[in-house]
Parts: C-alpha cells; structure tokens; sequence
C-alpha cells in the first residue's frame, strides 16, 4: 500500500483513535458567545509568522486601525519574535507569544483566529476555534485531505463561526461581473473551461535529514499531524509544498485560486469523474509532487481542464506594479489565466487584478472589467462579516468544494492517472479502495483531527 493511503478497515477504525487524541486536546466552548461590537476593538490571535503571515499583518493593520494583535504563535522561535517585532513596529503594541495556538482559544476576548500555516496544520486549528466561539481567517487551500475539510465544515455551521478561506479573487468587483456576464447568457451556454498555473520555479536540489533542527523549532508540533521523521531542510520553510505529507505541489499552492474561481464562473459544486496525468520531468530533485501536471473533470455537459508547469519563464503571474493599475495581461503568456469558452464568445480571466476580457469571432473585445487586486477587499469582508454574522465571500464550504477539486486531482495522479468516479454529495470515489485510501490521512496523536467536532 502507499504512503499516506488508509484501508477501508483502518478508515472504519478510526474514530476510537481520534476520539483519543480529541481528549488530549479539545476545549470548551464559552457559555456565553458574542459578535464584535460595530465600535469595538477586534482582538485576533496569529497562528504562523512566515512571509504570508507577515503580509496579512501589516495589510490588515494599514485598512484597519481598529485591530488589536493580541496574539502570535509559531513553532520557529526566531519568526516568532520576528513576527511580534512586526506587529510591534505597525501597531506600537508586541502581542503576547503564544507556544500553543490553544493560549489564543482560551482567552475569551479574542474574536477571531488567522491560521496562516502550512496546509497540513489548517484543519485542526480551525475546528478548535470554532469549538472554542472564535471565527477564522484560514489560508488556502481549506485542508491537507477531503475529509478533515468536511469537518472544517462541519465545525463552522455547528458554531455558527465565520470561517473565510483565503481565495482572495472572491471579494474582486470584477469577479462578481464576469460571473454575471456569463449568468446573463451573453457568452452563451458554457462547456469548457481551461485553467492555467504556469510559471518557473526553482528545483529545490537534494538535502539529507540533519540530526537536530535548527535552534528555537519546536519540531514535533511544526510536524503536527503529519508522520514523525528527521529534520530535512527540503521539507521544512516554505519546500514543504511539494511533499505529499504536508501539501500536494502547486496545483494546491496556486491553481486552488484559479480553479476556485473557475468553478463560480462555471456555476459548477462537485464533478462527477476526474483523471490526471504528469509527473517530475523538468527538475531530479528532492520534490514528490509533479512539476508537470494535467488534470480534467467531468461536469454536467462541461469539461474543465487544468495545466500546471513549473518551468516555464515565459509564463508569469501578473506584475505586482499592474495588479492594482487598468492594465489588461498580456494573455498568451499569462500564467494564472481562465479560458471560459462559450458559443458565442470566449472569455480570458486573471485572478490578480487583471479583470476579464470577452472576445467573439471578430477577435476584438466586446465586453470587459477590471479592477484592483482584490486582497484588501477581502480582508474587509472578513472583518465586515465578525459584525454582521453573514456568511463571508469565500465561505468555508465553497473553498472545500474548490480543494477538493486539487485533493482528487491529485488522488488520480497518485492512483497512476486513471479516471476516478467521483460522489459529490458522500465524498468518496465509487468502487475504487486504493483512491478512497487517500480520502483521509492517518493523524498523529495528540494532533488528531476529531470524528465529531
């Protein structure tokens, strides 16, 4: 059997073993619940102080002088005091260190948690602050497998917590236009959409497992969930995108937006089958996730389609200096582009600001919009959404429907590329042991995400 799969057995057998670990770690939830207040301060707790975390940090503070840092945990000692430097210098005030990201649940003045970590560590954290009354900023992608993002799900309409995925797009003006547009009927009935991930990345080269890590890492908890083994620097910061243990490459990291995307415009939930194909053909290097990767999922009387290289420098993502500009991309060699192909018209899409263009047989544009890079105005909506108690532009539930659209792209790549039949409303692969063997990952105990949350 693979690493990582779970027989149907050990998939039955299960729940004792969380409900096990569960007890090590669970909490109370407060007797008494509230929402922010329209004038009042919004505590937040900060679980990850990596690049991404840092960004939200000092973006999140220049729209919002009404936020209280309250909190900031990492396992990384030195990003740690990193990060409270950080938030010291923007707000004038150093958040407390947290070791346990359960420090930040049990005080009952924070109102919301952001867990910006690796994806491995996304589900836990974000069940735990549901149970514990606190709304949540996860980054993407929802989770590390299709199950524990069910019971993200789960966690948010038990609580009624707010739980906001980071797909940015979402909050874009001109996302919800495109998808008028095509609601209108004026690109005509939809039965293909192609989505683009290209651009270059680095091979990550080789590294042995060392004998310690590096001073100040706690290690075991940056490990978390995820099977227990040797300090290696390839699957440490940031590298531990492209190992099945932690994550699942690129079509997780960055196609998730793409295809997130993709999916509204397509006005699609679940597939009905899925095949993939690639492989590791550009870099010999340390990687396990495919630099190469072709992906195609079968809807009702559509077809979407996802390319994903890794090695290709003419391939960009749009320029940070023309994301919040009225540029248009260079389509041809946009990286991050959507293909909407209509009967009577195609549509080009870019998720960083670019807007979208329609183009029909006269190969001119007829119809377009654009707009600012939407990251602020999602960042908004969030904080928006603590007051109001409506559910937020990237709901939970629409971003796992999205991941999951990665998670069994990927379960058919690993399952040597066969077409799988997929049952979106029981989640699982009809008939095929081996594909539902990667549904669900075997947790680590006490990192045990819980059967009932």
């Amino acid at each position: 059997m693979k690493r990582n799969q779970m027989s149907r057995r050990e998939l039955l057998n299960h729940s004792a073993v969380a409900a096990a670990g569960m007890a090590a770690v669970s909490l109370a939830r407060p007797a008494s619940l509230r929402a922010a207040g329209a004038n009042e301060r919004i505590a937040i707790g900060f679980m990850g102080c990596g690049g991404r975390g840092t960004f939200l940090l000092n973006e999140m503070f220049a729209r919002n002088k009404n936020l209280d840092f309250a909190y900031m945990c990492d396992p990384d000692a030195k990003r740690l005091a990193a990060g409270i430097k950080n938030a010291e210098k923007a707000t004038g005030r150093a958040p407390k260190a947290a070791k346990d990201y359960r420090e930040i649940l049990e005080d009952k003045n924070v109102h919301a948690l952001f867990v910006v970590t690796p994806d491995h560590w996304h589900a836990l954290p974000t069940i735990h602050a549901c149970q514990a009354g606190k709304d949540v900023y996860v980054e993407k992608p929802a989770s590390h497998s299709v199950w524990e993002g069910r019971k993200m799900v789960e966690a948010a309409r038990k609580y009624n917590r707010i739980v906001q995925l980071g797909t940015q797009t979402r909050s874009g003006r001109y996302t919800r236009e495109a998808v008028e547009y095509i609601r209108s009927g004026k690109l005509g009935k939809v039965h293909l959409i192609h989505v683009l991930n290209m651009k270059e990345r680095k091979s990550i080269g080789h590294a042995k497992d060392a004998e310690a890590p590096p001073p100040g890492v706690d290690y075991d908890r940056w490990l978390g969930p995820a099977p227990k083994r040797k300090f290696n620097p390839n699957r440490f910061h940031y590298c531990w995108h492209w190992f099945w243990d932690y994550s699942g490459g690129d079509i997780i990291n960055d196609g998730v937006h793409q295809l997130d995307i993709a999916r509204w415009l397509a006005g699609q939930g679940s597939p009905s089958a899925v095949s993939a194909t690639g492989g590791r053909f550009a870099y010999d290097d340390d990687q396990e996730t495919p630099d190469t990767q072709v992906v195609t999922w079968d809807f009702d009387k559509l077809t979407m389609v996802f390319e994903n290289v890794l090695w290709a420098p003419y391939m960009k993502k749009m320029e940070w200096n023309t994301r919040d500009t009225d540029a248009y991309p260079n389509w041809p060699f946009d990286g991050m582009r959507i293909e909407v192909y209509g009967e009577k018209g195609l549509m080009f899409f870019e998720r960083h600001g670019g807007g979208w263009q329609v183009f029909d047989e006269s190969e001119k544009p007829i119809s377009q919009s654009n707009d600012r890079h939407p990251h602020y105005a999602h960042l908004d909506n969030f904080f928006e959404c603590l007051k109001s108690r409506k559910r937020p532009n990237a709901d939970i539930e629409e971003g796992h429907l999205s991941t999951v659209l990665c998670q069994i792209g990927n379960i058919s790549y690993r399952c040597d590329g066969r077409k799988l039949k997929w049952d979106g409303k029981q989640e699982t692969f009809d008939n095929d042991e081996e594909a539902n063997g990667y549904l669900k990952r075997t947790y680590r105990d006490p990192y045990v995400v819980p059967e009932t949350v």
